[in-house]
């Protein structure tokens, strides 16, 4: 029997406010531990909760792109269970009444479009962090930072419409490009900014009904997410297929075994005894508020990815990677701006850039080489003052540097050699130091004339013109005699 994977993520996504959600300490990550908390995040007795709206903002903003519809009233519920990183016994959470119901994301995927359902967009606080100080066995020491407790977030719960890893690491990747797009959250997977559990089960190919599904917890980066996926997906078709039952619970994905591991029983709802807070009053925010929210959504990347196609005359695949950060895309089009030619500016930002900033794992905003000094280097490489194989060395030595690339050139003597009677030296000696390949070309093998190219750029250390040695090397190879 052949069988088919059904798919649902509940993504954590914190919010960039710059206090927690229901108080005001610093919901920033890396402080001293235990330095960003107050009784209110504690649950000290006798302390009252205060939504901060910022958040309420931010959660509405992410629910609109992602075609929500924001419920007239929410309601804030007290979520029970009892572990070392929540002090309060509970978590402030939102159950029956979500902040925003519905929605979609469409991802590529699967060889086609898949259209993911978003079953809700809620609110709730994070949990504190426990921090083992050797292997996780009970018998080793532990400690709980509660830094991260009460630090805002959304959830964001889908439909099981996806059917395979890849397809979840499409949505997960697409998701994240809109967060960051519309500055709710920054992506950060390794620092917990964006976390996932997936639930994953099993059933025949073609029907309908929903298998026994296992949870996944936590899992912070895409490829932990693809590969936890696929190993679950294979462990319970073995299952199946030998006649087993698939237990429902939660499990973890363990990197160094490369395999999941069961942790505990699935919770279901009643499992927390959810009860509305009583310190918090319902969320009904002002249609008009929102309304102004949704307009003032900015572009996102689908929509932006589009407008780079068909402004820009760029390639669907090279337009989807400049806008999946809106970092990326305005320097694109800031570079692009002073350097009217689009396609040469996103080559050199898809190759050269993204290669360096891949190699530093730096960020484009912080990146030296500002989008005017790139736009200068290809002006030069366009006017001829330079080759391009010393446009590599410039912008090597700009990225590092950030100096001027104009100035570098000039310090450098790197402008490129036009005259026609010194690259003819360089020509002739080139032909009169490799006879064989001048043979070869005179003998129909005409892919011999890019050696030669290069042997003449490499005697002048890439400054001649190329084209002017194009023209020369066929002048002299077809003239016979002057080679």
């Amino acid at each position: 029997m052949e069988y088919e994977a059904v798919i649902g993520l509940e993504i954590h996504a914190h919010l960039l406010t710059r206090s927690k959600i229901f108080c005001g300490c610093a919901a920033q990550f890396g402080a001293e531990p235990n330095a960003c908390s107050c009784p209110v995040c504690l649950g000290l007795p006798g302390v009252l909760p205060v939504l901060n709206r910022h958040a309420l903002e931010l959660a509405v903003r992410a629910a609109l792109a992602l075609q929500g519809e924001i419920q007239p009233r929410s309601v804030f519920a007290r979520k029970n269970y009892f572990y070392p990183d929540l002090p309060k016994g509970y978590q402030i959470s939102q159950y029956e009444q979500p902040l925003s119901a519905g929605g979609f994301l469409e991802v590529e995927a699967d060889g086609g479009t898949v259209r993911v359902g978003i079953t809700r967009v809620h609110m709730e606080e994070d949990a504190g962090k426990l921090i083992h100080a050797g292997a996780m066995e009970v018998a080793d020491a532990g400690f709980v930072d509660l830094n991260r407790a009460g630090v805002p977030l959304i959830e964001i719960v889908t439909e099981p419409d996806l059917r395979s890893p890849g397809a979840a690491g499409a949505f997960l990747r697409k998701l994240r490009s809109i967060l960051r797009c519309l500055g709710v959250c920054d992506g950060n997977m390794e620092q917990g900014s964006l976390r996932c559990d997936a639930n994953v089960s099993m059933r025949p190919k073609g029907t309908t009904a929903l298998g026994v599904r296992t949870e996944l917890k936590n899992m912070n980066s895409f490829r932990f997410v693809e590969r936890a996926l696929a190993y679950e997906v294979t462990r319970q078709t073995a299952i199946l297929e030998d006649g087993g039952e698939v237990v429902q619970e939660t499990r973890l994905w363990d990197e160094s075994r490369n395999a999941t591991l069961g942790m505990r029983g699935k919770e279901e709802a009643h499992d927390y005894r959810y009860f509305p807070e009583p310190d918090l009053v319902p969320v009904q925010p002002d249609p008009a508020w929102v309304e102004e929210i949704r307009r003032g959504l900015p572009e996102l990347p689908d929509r932006k990815r589009a407008r780079f196609e068909s402004a820009y005359g760029l390639p669907r695949e090279d337009a989807g990677i400049l806008t999946e950060s809106a970092e990326l895309a305005e320097y694109f089009e800031r570079t692009a701006a002073l350097f009217p030619h689009p396609r040469k500016v996103s080559n050199w930002i898809l190759t050269e850039l993204l290669r360096q900033l891949n190699r530093d794992e730096g960020e484009i905003e912080g990146c030296p080489l500002r989008p005017e000094r790139l736009a200068d280097l290809l002006a030069m490489i366009e006017e001829g003052l330079i080759s391009g194989r010393i446009g590599k060395q410039v912008f090597e030595e700009v990225y590092r540097t950030g100096q001027d690339p104009r100035e570098l050139v000039r310090q450098r003597g790197w402008v490129q050699i036009r005259d026609a009677p010194e690259l003819e030296r360089a020509v002739a000696e080139v032909l009169a130091g490799n006879p064989a390949e001048v043979e070869k070309y005179r003998a129909g093998k005409e892919k011999v004339l890019g050696f030669l190219v290069g042997q003449v750029m490499k005697a002048t250390r890439g400054k001649a013109n190329p084209k002017l040695v194009n023209e020369l090397l066929l002048r002299k190879l077809r003239g016979g005699g002057d080679a």
